[in-house]
């Protein structure tokens, strides 16, 4: 996911003029002499933005929702985003054409326009538990694949007396706590620092590895389909949907970046057209990635699809990749926390101490949640849904209710009633699959 997606308001994290050409998502620039960007510019931020570490959960999704319903609920969901994305632009559009307002440059700043500082901390609460979200993810990823890879049993779960605390031969870790709880004093002195700019490249180097790994794990699908035929299942049942919208709605989460991304499009009237295009070729990769995965292993596809290649230097190369782009990705996707904890609770001053346990409380999450998937359907569902789907469906209800007919306030109300009914749903289904693994 890309470096500015999930900002909350314009006091953000600002990026350099000699630093903006490396950054995949840029800052609106306020001095009327800002580069906008091509389509074919827009279409690849649009892509950095959305692809994240979701995707190599979704094999496993497939295998828990069927082939064919988790390619369904994939399209689906992309359908639903674009939708929602788009409400964002057209409200931003009409406060900016109609009543004058200016400087609407997030999703944030959106909220407080239409609902004050009521819809301002609606956006900062789910912009926090998202992103503070998808960090667990990433400690849950690098611990699970590093005791995948240097335990030569490749049981991430294995018994707590396979790894001993150094300088003690009394406590004694399992392999996956052991590596968070080692990342822990990293994550705290690279959150301590107070401008990110040059790290921002990183977020480059996330998406080409991403690309990379996915490459890496399509081609040694195709070769075990090829060479032996799983047991397949199309669809299993409506008990296991809610869980497959969670991991999907977390595969597609965007919605942060879509107005930075809109006001920094040169032809902005056909940006609604780049979009589409763009997360249409997202669903093709995504729902290749995962009827592949799941063709490949079948039954035996883990939480982490990476986990499932043989071991070899190439195979082993890409997870450690993963594992480092997403360890520096860490505090990129922080950053929006912190600004938010900082703004409402040390008055915008830098705040070592808060940032610090912020980041403990990530951790302990991390340590706490078993599988990579199950996580990534629980945020989905309890946070990515409201932000996605209800926030912009709102939003969009209160500026337009006015000139909307009953069939257009219809559809914003049905959007909202399906966002909560998915989220309250979802949440309860993805915590049954967490608490019983």
């Amino acid at each position: 996911m890309g470096f500015e997606e999930a900002s909350s308001s314009s006091h953000g994290l600002t990026v350099p003029a000699e630093d903006a050409g490396s950054v995949p998502l840029l800052q609106g620039h306020h001095d009327g002499h800002r580069h906008l960007s091509s389509q074919s510019k827009t279409f690849a931020n649009i892509f950095i933005a959305i692809v994240g570490s979701g995707v190599l959960g979704l094999p496993y999704t497939f295998k828990r929702t069927g082939w064919a319903a988790g390619a369904l609920m994939i399209f689906v969901v992309a359908g639903l985003t674009y939708h929602c994305m788009m409400l964002l632009v057209y409200t931003r559009r009409k406060l900016e054409k109609d009543r004058g307002f200016s400087k609407i440059t997030s999703f944030g700043d959106l909220g407080l326009v239409v609902s004050g500082e009521i819809g301002k901390f609606a956006v900062d609460v789910m912009i926090v538990l998202s992103q503070a979200g998808f960090c667990v993810s990433y400690l849950i990823f690098i611990a699970n694949t590093l005791a995948h890879i240097i335990n030569a049993s490749g049981d991430e779960d294995s018994s707590p007396s396979a790894l001993n605390l150094i300088g003690s031969g009394l406590l004694s870790l399992a392999p996956k706590s052991l590596y968070i709880w080692g990342m822990f004093p990293f994550q705290l002195g690279l959150n301590s620092i107070r401008t990110l700019t040059r790290l921002a490249p990183l977020s480059i180097f996330a998406d080409v590895v991403e690309i990379g790994a996915m490459g890496v794990v399509m081609v040694e699908d195709v070769t075990l389909f090829l060479q032996q035929h799983q047991a397949l299942q199309a669809f299993r049942g409506l008990s296991v949907v809610f869980y497959g919208l969670g991991v999907a709605v977390f595969a597609f989460e965007g919605i942060g970046m879509v107005l930075p991304l809109e006001s920094e499009a040169a032809d902005k009237a056909k940006f609604g057209k780049t979009l589409g295009v763009s997360l249409f070729f997202i669903s093709l990769m995504y729902g290749f990635f995962g009827v592949l995965g799941y063709f490949a292993f079948g039954e035996e596809t883990r939480d982490i699809i990476t986990n499932n290649l043989g071991r070899g230097f190439l195979t082993e190369l890409v997870q450690l990749g993963l594992c480092i782009n997403l360890f520096f990705s860490f505090p990129l996707m922080m950053n929006p926390v912190h600004e938010v904890m900082e703004r409402r609770f040390a008055g915008k001053r830098f705040c070592v101490w808060l940032r610090w346990v912020v980041v403990l409380g990530v951790t302990l999450v991390a340590l706490l949640v078993p599988n990579f998937a199950d996580f990534l359907s629980l945020v989905g569902s309890a946070v990515c849904c409201t932000l996605g789907f209800v926030l912009p469906a709102w939003f969009h209800l209160k500026v337009f209710k006015e000139e909307m007919g009953v069939l257009q306030m219809a559809v914003d109300g049905g959007i909202i009633i399906i966002g909560l009914v998915f989220a309250t749903v979802g949440t309860w289904s993805s915590l049954a699959e967490i608490i019983t693994a």
